[in-house]
């Protein structure tokens, strides 16, 4: 998977323009506040995902205009397929492959990227709703019905969130708890499946990242924390009735506290760097190589498990990252196609280009 050609027109600060990229290493550097981190998260925006930057959607058209129109033009499954998202009015619209979409949720996994960039820290550093988020966000690309089953479980969340806050006020509504136990229960089994699936994919590779990153000194184990069970071998029937009795068990509980205490949507995943736990022990440098190495191991899974490399975002990756490291990064990412940003211009490293108030400019010009 790459990308041919990408275009913009009142996003952000970006120069309506067209950018053609190289299919390997494109280095996109200049001072700060010139667009760099723009250009890396108006192409994550084609995977159907919102900023990773965490903007709501007013903010990524530009001051003083109404909308703002970003298409991309890409190669995926041995053919050239495209995507033009418009934001207008606080909301995006997406048309793939000259096909109106109702949702942004139906373009999701035609495109792949990962992304990293130094709010990423926030994966080890926070709760654990970064690291469930992590998971759920990697599980949409490889696999789109997950997004389904996740939307399923969330609404069907919501909906017995809302009936707990009522019941103190009306108890003859706590029987329909049942219903939505059920549907929770249900949904929750699949997503749990899936999660404990991947971090088994994942977890290899990361380690092998870790242990490249930082010259074999230290190693990186990852492993899925579910709230209900040890080990997930139970079959679907027996993890759906263990489940429900854990809700059951909860109840009252949960009626005292207005939301549901148990369920994957308290699940977690452990990050740990020479056996101890990464969050608490874990240097600033130990965490930023783990959540690169982990970012990695990403890309690693979602290309064995789609059978093409997605693409890689990296926001200023480089500059805590000494020769050694930068050089085994950067041979490590051969074979795909790669977008890093930085202050100074990388020497011998690809297609290098020059953002300066909004406008790219390749050094070939």
């Amino acid at each position: 998977m790459f990308i041919k050609s990408i275009s913009f027109e009142n996003y952000r600060n970006l120069k309506t323009d067209i950018f053609f990229p190289a299919k390997g290493i494109n280095v996109i550097y200049g001072d700060n506040a010139q667009g760099k981190t723009n250009l890396l998260e108006c192409i994550w925006l084609f995977t159907g995902g919102r900023s990773f930057r965490g903007a709501r959607e007013n903010e990524l058209v530009a001051f003083g205009t109404k909308y703002a129109k970003i298409s991309l033009c890409f190669e995926s499954e041995e053919r050239g397929q495209g995507i033009e998202i418009t934001i207008s009015g606080g909301k995006r619209s997406a048309v793939l492959n000259d096909v109106p979409k109702k949702q942004m949720s139906q373009i999701i996994g035609s495109f792949c990227a990962v992304v990293f960039s130094p709010n990423h820290l926030s994966l080890i550093k926070n709760g654990p709703e970064e690291r469930r988020n992590f998971i759920d966000a990697a599980l949409c690309q490889i696999k789109p019905s997950y997004a389904v089953t996740l939307s399923r479980y969330k609404r069907a969340l919501n909906e017995r969130n809302a009936l707990l806050k009522d019941i103190p006020k009306n108890r003859q509504l706590e029987d329909m708890l049942d219903v939505w136990d059920e549907k929770l229960a249900e949904t929750g089994v699949k997503i749990s499946a899936e999660r404990r699936r991947y971090v088994k994919l994942l977890s290899g590779p990361a380690g092998g990242f870790y242990d490249g990153i930082s010259s074999g000194r230290e190693t990186l184990t990852l492993e899925y924390k579910s709230s209900l069970t040890e080990n997930g071998e139970e079959s679907p029937q027996e993890l759906i009735k263990t489940m429900i009795s854990a809700l059951e068990a909860r109840r009252q509980e949960d009626i005292m506290c207005g939301y549901t205490t148990v369920g994957v949507h308290r699940d977690d995943l452990s990050v740990k760097i020479n056996d101890r736990d990464a969050r608490k022990f874990g240097s600033q440098g130990q965490q930023r190589s783990a959540v690169l190495a982990m970012k990695l191991a990403e890309a690693y899974v979602i290309g064995k498990e789609r059978g093409e490399q997605p693409v890689i975002l990296l926001d200023d990756v480089l500059s805590e990252l000494d020769p050694s490291r930068q050089n085994y990064l950067l041979n490590k990412l051969e074979g795909m196609q790669v977008f890093i940003t930085c202050c100074e211009e990388i020497s011998d490293a690809g297609n290098i280009v020059k953002i300066e108030n909004g406008k790219i400019f390749s050094m070939e010009e």
